[in-house]
């Protein structure tokens, strides 16, 4: 049986810490972060968003984090990520996920808290825990409209029995997340720790690693003026609350990064599984410096 995220997350927040929460997509990835987390001795959530489990198929990928779960000596968790499709949340939830996000965010107040204390009654039934999100990570309006409102924080988390939230206080997704330097909110964020008891989520959070980037560049890619999190700024997050930390960007940067070195290294090799062994390691590398940075490791 897959673990609950709850008790993980309840376990972070206590101890300081932020669960790795990495995004996957195949059998490959999923098999490095798990390398990580077994190495590093840290629980791990293993993610999947609405694209990848239409890329891959859900059941599909679910039986292939199953399988590693029931291989692992640490804890391990299969989550869906941004859950915007209630159907697919509540299938995820009859399929045996022990943890799903739903992602109402886009709505006003009300109904991002009936939709996700909708989906809460079903999933408790399960032993599935659910994070909602509330705000935005980009920008939709004024400077200050998309980010999470301490006050309604509170309001949200005590009406929609959400076991986490996911806030906004200026990450973004993708490799292009500030203009400029970084600006997060820290001040906010403190603040709805202190009204917010529940744990809290930090998505948007990947670094966009320099040496990936240049990496990727090096054998063949185009990426240019990419901009992500700042180290300081995870760390000084953890210090006030996050007791989870999303990461999608910089796994696929390093998979991509390994493909790309090994191709352009062993041009007549023809073999995709000496490929995807490359890519594995780096993917497996950039983990477990995120288990060390978010301070998970020796946590199980």
């Amino acid at each position: 049986m897959f673990k609950a995220s709850r008790q993980l997350l309840v376990s972070a927040r206590k101890k300081h810490f932020a669960l790795p929460a990495f995004n996957t997509s195949n059998l490959e990835i999923s098999k490095a972060l798990l390398a990580a987390a077994e190495k590093m001795r840290s629980p791990l959530l293993i993610q999947v968003t609405e694209s990848s489990a239409k890329y891959a198929g859900i059941e599909n990928i679910f039986a292939i984090v199953q399988q590693l779960e029931k291989q692992a000596s640490v804890p391990v968790c299969i989550h869906l990520d941004h859950g915007k499709d209630t159907l697919l949340v509540k299938k995820c939830i009859s399929l045996g996920f022990k943890s799903v996000m739903v992602d109402a965010s886009a709505f006003p107040l009300q109904q991002n808290i009936s939709t996700v204390k909708k989906v809460v009654a079903i999933a408790r039934k399960k032993g599935c825990s659910v994070e909602a999100e509330l705000g935005a990570l980009k920008k939709i309006g004024s400077a200050e409209q998309h980010l999470t409102d301490p006050k309604e924080a509170k309001i949200f988390v005590q009406k929609s029995g959400c076991d986490a939230l996911a806030v906004a206080i200026g990450t973004s997704h993708g490799a292009y997340k500030f203009e400029g330097a970084a600006k997060l909110d820290f001040e906010r964020l403190e603040e709805i720790s202190r009204l917010v008891s529940i744990p809290l989520v930090l998505h948007g959070a990947s670094s966009v690693l320099p040496e990936l980037v240049q990496k990727c560049n090096m054998f063949g890619g185009q990426l240019s003026n990419t901009a992500g999190v700042p180290e300081s700024g995870l760390k000084k997050a953890i210090s006030l609350g996050i007791a989870k930390i999303n990461i999608d960007t910089d796994l696929r940067l390093a998979f991509t990064a390994g493909m790309r070195e090994f191709y352009a290294k062993n041009p007549k090799d023809f073999d995709p599984r000496n490929a995807l062994a490359n890519a594995m390691q780096l993917v497996q590398q950039v983990a477990e410096q995120k288990i060390l940075l978010f301070g998970a490791q020796n946590k199980v």
